[in-house]
């Protein structure tokens, strides 16, 4: 066997391992408007977290810590909308009718869902914008989800505000775009690989 032949077998056990190793991170956040609940998850490759941090990073203005679109002024939330799409940013949306009332177990319906589609994927790290005493509804709701033996799941997941995890501005942007509906829908559709409708079987 040939020294090329030999490296070309040595680099597609290389690719092949890690492709196997990698999985997917989520970021999660949520909207609601009129009577829909939205849960928007951004879908971030390992190679791609720092390069993604980054793009989001270069969107805040002087003294800025986070996005959050619904503070934005129009201009900004086009230049936001079309930096992400450009970066290539993918995210699914779920949604639930519901009263303003029901808004939590309407959330915790989507997570619910959310968390076996994570399974599913193979996710690794699932992270949620942190709501302080609220939390603890998410934690019971993944907790039924992966079962008795969570560690088997492969799943991680934590709270954290958007200042420290600037990957959750992504997902934010997708609730809040989508569920403008309009133009500001249409703008943020490239962004969207899947609708996930909780009220159709």
């Amino acid at each position: 066997m040939s020294l090329a032949s030999w490296a070309r077998r040595v680099l597609v056990v290389m690719v092949v391992a890690y492709c196997a190793l990698v999985t997917v991170h989520a970021f999660a956040d949520e909207s609601y408007r009129g009577s829909t609940y939205l849960m928007a998850v951004a879908l971030v490759d390992p190679a791609d977290l720092d390069v993604l941090r980054r793009r989001v990073r270069s969107l805040l203005l002087p003294g800025q810590r986070e996005l959050h679109c619904f503070k934005e002024s129009a201009a900004r939330r086009r230049l936001i909308v079309s930096t992400l799409a450009g970066a290539g940013a993918r995210a699914s949306v779920y949604s639930r009718q519901c009263h303003r009332r029901d808004q939590e177990r309407a959330r915790q319906g989507c997570l619910d869902r959310l968390v076996v589609d994570m399974l599913k994927a193979g996710t690794h790290r699932l992270v949620l914008d942190c709501r302080k005493e609220r939390n603890h509804h998410d934690e019971a709701t993944i907790r039924s989800v992966l079962g008795s033996r969570p560690q088997d799941s492969g799943l991680t997941y934590e709270h954290l505000d958007s200042a420290h995890e600037l990957l959750l501005g992504v997902a934010d942007t997708v609730a809040w775009c989508y569920g403008a509906g309009g133009d500001w829908r249409r703008r943020i559709a490239p962004v969207i690989s899947e609708l996930i409708n909780l009220d159709r079987p």
